[in-house]
């Protein structure tokens, strides 16, 4: 091959020696881009060939802490869930499926008339046997919320054709929501604490003996379901978002609901008090 000119010789010896071929090379060590020299420099000095990357993936993932912790806390979740829901599940193991106490079987009548003949019918129900003799008017003496619930939940089922009983939705729904109220109250602890302090408030409230006797399995009771919208509503408003929405289910679901909309206001005072008031506590709803 024929050699360079000489102009081009020095045009190329300016282009090595200038300050602009320094900092080209610094971007491509920084970049991890080395030109062929580089790597013939490296391999003649004896290093060996830099290290591939790991695949990514889900081994790829759990070999980070990161991904053994994320797996970690979803099992002793999971585990407080199911914990929560078993130990609620002794009466059906001892005797049968069947609804249990006085109120939860007001409760299931009015349920199971909600889910034969609709809401609209639900609402203006007039049930001579209860307050007897006087008779009761169902629609606007009761909280609605725990029958919507299992009417709901009923109707999904048996859309997804999964013939079920409203009977086994009224019995079931207590153990069901006392495993969300575990998670509900990992959200909650998490927020306001750690992930670990969490996870130990879940396994707590899952076994906790007073919350089991309230939403035992056949206890078609408001407590069942108002545990878990009182905790998750706290939880939307340490995180200020949607907790009106929350607030009218508690209301439509518990006559404890003066808790939370008496709670929630001093809080709000307090903050005021300590000038620790914000856009997002205006903005909380």
């Amino acid at each position: 091959m024929a050699e360079p000119s000489a102009p081009e010789s020095k045009h190329k010896s300016s282009l090595n020696s200038s300050p602009w071929s320094g900092l080209m090379a610094l971007g491509n060590s920084r970049h991890g881009h080395h030109g062929p020299g580089a790597q013939c420099a490296h391999k003649a000095a004896g290093g060996a060939a830099p290290p591939k990357p790991a695949p990514a993936g889900l081994s790829g993932g759990l070999s980070q802490p990161a991904g053994w912790q994320s797996l970690l806390s979803f099992t002793i979740l999971f585990l407080a869930w199911l914990a929560g829901f078993s130990s609620r599940l002794f009466a059906v193991i001892r005797f049968e499926s069947i609804i249990h106490e006085f109120d939860p079987w007001f409760n299931y009548r009015s349920t199971h008339h909600l889910a034969s003949h609709g809401f609209y019918e639900f609402l203006n129900w007039f049930d001579e046997r209860a307050w007897y003799p006087l008779g009761r008017i169902v629609g606007g003496t009761v909280y609605p919320g725990l029958m919507i619930t299992a009417g709901l939940i009923h109707w999904i089922l048996n859309t997804l054709n999964i013939t079920v009983h409203i009977r086994d939705v009224c019995v079931f729904l207590a153990p069901t929501f006392s495993g969300l109220t575990s998670i509900s109250t990992f959200l909650l602890t998490r927020e306001l604490w750690n992930q670990g302090a969490g996870l130990l408030a879940a396994c707590f409230i899952a076994i906790v003996p007073g919350y089991i006797s309230r939403s035992v399995a056949g206890s078609f009771d408001n407590e069942g379901i108002a545990i878990f919208a009182l905790q998750f509503t706290y939880y939307l408003w340490a995180v200020r978002k949607f907790v009106f929405y929350k607030l009218c289910s508690c209301v439509s679901a518990w006559g404890g609901y003066v808790f939370i909309i008496n709670l929630i206001p001093l809080h709000v005072f307090v903050l005021l008090l300590m000038q620790r008031y914000s856009k997002r506590v205006y903005i909380g709803k």
